[in-house]
């Protein structure tokens, strides 16, 4: 791994140059992504982010924590005890140059020893599952990650919309797979990463999800196509 978003992190924090990430999928041009977007403060944050954050209570565990912005504010504004978890090593290290206490590089699959009264996925939260076929190992793990009466705080997005339909509202959606399942490639600098494989869920599909894995979940807010889910042990 290049870990291109990392680097991308580390330069805007130390000003080494940076430049603003482009990103791409399977379905969707090329995209600029601003570095200075990943380092937002509360105010700065959207409806179901401000939400999630607000909702948050006890020991947390923000997984896919990239600049720690959810995390700092949960840590001093909510004076919460929070674990900021990424894959990225820069991004780990800019979270603890920013103050995050308490901020680990690993993979959450491999993560343990410890349980959390809220876990927080956020900005399309759902993308960590990579896809349908690996969905009950994820939601297996955070079940063992998660305190009884705790919570996950985790958002998507439909995409449904992004897709061609024809004069009768059918949608034309290719065929082989999940229509949410799609290649995600970062580029930065003139380099690019391997596609990984990155997974938005509309709701019915993540609620039949995390039922079958010993969940219970309600829809918390929607915004258009976006939605914010929490899910507590059956």
């Amino acid at each position: 791994m290049k870990d291109l978003m990392g680097r991308a992190i580390w330069d805007y924090y130390h000003n080494e140059n940076p430049e603003d990430l482009q990103t791409e999928t399977s379905i969707s041009e090329l995209d600029e992504l601003p570095v200075d977007y990943l380092f937002r403060d509360f105010e700065e944050m959207n409806d179901i982010e401000q939400k999630a954050l607000q909702l948050s209570n006890g020991k947390v565990l923000d997984i896919g924590a990239g600049a720690g912005s959810h995390s700092l504010y949960l840590q001093n504004e909510r004076n919460l005890e929070v674990t900021a978890l990424d894959i990225s090593p820069k991004s780990v290290e800019v979270c603890k140059l920013r103050g995050i206490k308490k901020a680990v590089c690993e993979n959450m699959l491999d993560f343990s020893g410890e349980t959390f009264d809220t876990i927080l996925l956020l900005m399309n939260g759902t993308g960590v599952f990579e896809s349908l076929a690996k969905i009950d190992t994820y939601l297996q793990k955070l079940h063992t990650l998660l305190n009884d009466g705790g919570q996950v705080l985790i958002d998507s997005t439909d995409i449904l919309y992004m897709f061609d339909r024809d004069k009768d509202g059918g949608v034309y959606i290719p065929a082989g797979g999940y229509y949410g399942e799609l290649d995600y490639v970062v580029h930065y600098k003139g380099e690019s990463e391997e596609p990984i494989t990155w997974l938005y869920l509309d709701f019915n599909t993540l609620k039949n999800a995390a039922i079958n894995n010993g969940f219970k979940i309600e829809r918390v807010l929607k915004d258009e196509d976006s939605y914010l889910a929490k899910l507590t042990k059956k």
